[in-house]
């Protein structure tokens, strides 16, 4: 590590980091088998209720920008605990919100912390490890993240057996309390703090995107995920009204499919070993696309055609995303937490376009599912192709072992 952590030793940092990179899905996730209850508590419509999923999203997009550049001048860990704070007592302002647009007002604050503990968790991994190294870190954070989307629908279905859904956000403040005591643990990993006047830090934001490298494999990488969220935009309505599942059911094959999702980082690992990296970044963006043309062509005839299809599309988004942010963290010596949080907010962003884009017309999702993910697969294979022999990308590239 570049920087020692004494108390945490490796060990405990990469557990701080798997920490970190939890609070998303957990946020989103944990509270959806509560949704119809909360409709029926605030008498309100599912339309209502879905809006406390949409204004954190949002804020999580802005809040990345806020907070990182942020952290560059007062350094990650005092980020950290304002974000940890805020994110606490946003969380049981939500457990005692009495009206839907409370719920939405504190859900609001919480999007805006949670994109401040994802940002830095991501600038700390670039400022502890380089090349290889961090590949490795990072493979084993997103394997081990990718299991709170399984875990948290059902540890809030079994949360409301027991109790209300205000206890769910309880727990996403206890969860957050337990984070806030891993990072008094966590020793400082900015070691050159940025003098840049206070109101001019997010001028940083600029700065880095007139990166034209950077830019380049932003708008590159930021498309893939895109495939990823379209999925799980249509996945219950496909899955439910067109195959006939039950909810149960549903559950069990979503769950099929983050579990393949979860072996990704480590497949890349393995066969980036043997094969160069540019290799297989083309392999997954070429997967994408035949997966487009089986949707297009068969993907409505068999659930289990379009469950395979779907896992294979999203095991190649996954594998793509630990070169891929590997390789734009090393376009930036500096401005880490600018970098950062234009990665994050770009791919937040793109993911959701893509969920408004294919649920433009709902009477044939697999269709514009399909269609979309043929759009970005030869997109993404047409500009990597274009990149991957150039220095700023091969220059990057950690060597194979």
């Amino acid at each position: 590590m570049n920087v020692e952590q004494p108390r945490l030793g490796k060990r405990g940092t990469l557990f701080l980091l798997i920490i970190l990179g939890a609070f998303p899905p957990l946020t989103m996730d944990l509270y959806l088998p509560a949704l119809p209850k909360m409709a029926d508590t605030f008498s309100t419509s599912h339309a209502m209720i879905n809006m406390t999923l949409g204004a954190y999203m949002v804020t999580f997009a802005l809040g990345m920008l806020f907070w990182g550049p942020l952290s560059e001048k007062t350094g990650r860990k005092p980020i950290l605990f304002a974000a940890l704070s805020i994110y606490i007592a946003s969380s049981l302002l939500c457990a005692l919100s009495n009206t839907v647009e409370a719920l939405i007002t504190f859900r609001v604050f919480q999007g805006l912390a949670g994109g401040g503990i994802t940002v830095v968790g991501t600038s700390i991994v670039k400022d502890l490890f380089d090349g290889r190294e961090r590949e490795k870190v990072m493979a084993t954070v997103m394997s081990l993240v990718v299991i709170a989307p399984m875990v948290a629908p059902v540890l809030g279905a079994f949360l409301l057996k027991v109790a209300s859904w205000h206890a769910l956000f309880v727990v996403l403040a206890l969860f957050a309390c337990f984070a806030a005591a891993l990072v008094s643990l966590y020793h400082e990993t900015v070691v050159e703090k940025s003098t840049t006047p206070l109101l001019k830090s997010w001028n940083r934001l600029g700065v880095v995107l007139k990166n034209p490298n950077f830019a380049y494999l932003l708008l590159l990488f930021s498309m893939v995920p895109m495939c990823l969220m379209s999925f799980l935009a249509i996945a219950s309505y496909v899955y439910i009204d067109d195959f006939g599942m039950t909810e149960q059911a549903f559950s069990f094959i979503f769950a099929f499919n983050a579990a393949c999702a979860s072996f990704g980082p480590m497949i890349y690992l393995r066969v980036s070993r043997f094969i160069p990296v540019q290799t297989v970044i083309l392999g997954c963006f070429s997967m994408i696309i035949i997966g487009g043309i089986v949707m297009l062509s068969v993907g409505s005839h068999s659930l289990w055609i379009f469950a395979a299809t779907a896992a294979a599309v999203t095991l190649s988004v996954i594998i793509v995303r630990v070169p891929g942010a590997n390789l734009l963290l090393d376009q930036q010596d500096k401005d880490t937490g600018s970098a950062a949080a234009l990665i994050q907010f770009s791919g937040t962003m793109m993911g959701a376009a893509a969920v408004q884009i294919v649920s433009a017309n709902s009477h044939d999702l697999i269709r514009n599912y399909g269609i979309l993910l043929v759009i970005i697969g030869t997109t993404c294979a047409t500009l990597w192709w274009i990149a991957k022999s150039r220095p700023f990308v091969t220059e990057n590239l950690p060597a194979r072992e």
